[in-house]
């Protein structure tokens, strides 16, 4: 559902199905002139009013500093943190053993065709590692200020 509204009069709200398009504006259009021709439009439209001068109505955001909807966010936030944790846990040791491997490649050391291909294999566990640690810490940022929302909601009321 799509909402519109008018300048002249922002009281009076036209809903149409589907979402805001030139037909869902023609709908809209044909609900105004029935206003219109019914005599119940507060206001008179100058010559010339047309479907692209209305006002689409977008629904706040439901509030979100409301108790109980911050405490579920709060417990989404660290519930992404822990599985984010052991992500990076379970990779973290092969992801430095290849990370070692890597400095085959600097050295004058001649390397095998398979000790090649096997570095290869392990860069995708490099960068998943890496883009999991990465994610890890900007989640553990946002997570600090969920576990003050979660601390907050847990305070017994002082008497």
């Amino acid at each position: 559902m799509v909402q519109y509204t008018l300048a002249q009069s922002p009281e009076v709200i036209l809903t149409v199905p589907g979402k805001d398009s030139a037909k869902a504006r023609e709908k809209a259009m044909d609900q105004l002139v029935e206003l219109i021709d019914a005599g119940t439009l507060p206001t008179e439209l100058e010559e010339g009013f047309g479907p692209q001068q209305l006002i689409e109505v977008k629904e706040p955001p439901a509030d979100a500093g409301s108790g109980e909807d911050a405490v579920t966010q709060a417990v989404q936030v660290l519930s992404n943190l822990a599985t984010l944790k052991l992500k990076v846990q379970e990779s973290r040791t092969e992801a430095l053993e290849i990370r070692k491997a890597v400095d085959v490649l600097f050295s004058d050391q001649s390397v095998t065709e398979e000790e090649i291909t096997r570095l290869k294999e392990g860069f995708k566990v490099l960068k998943n590692f890496a883009q999991a640690n990465l994610r890890y810490h900007e989640a553990r940022s946002k997570a600090e200020q969920a576990r003050q929302v979660l601390d907050q909601a847990l305070k017994s009321p002082e008497k």
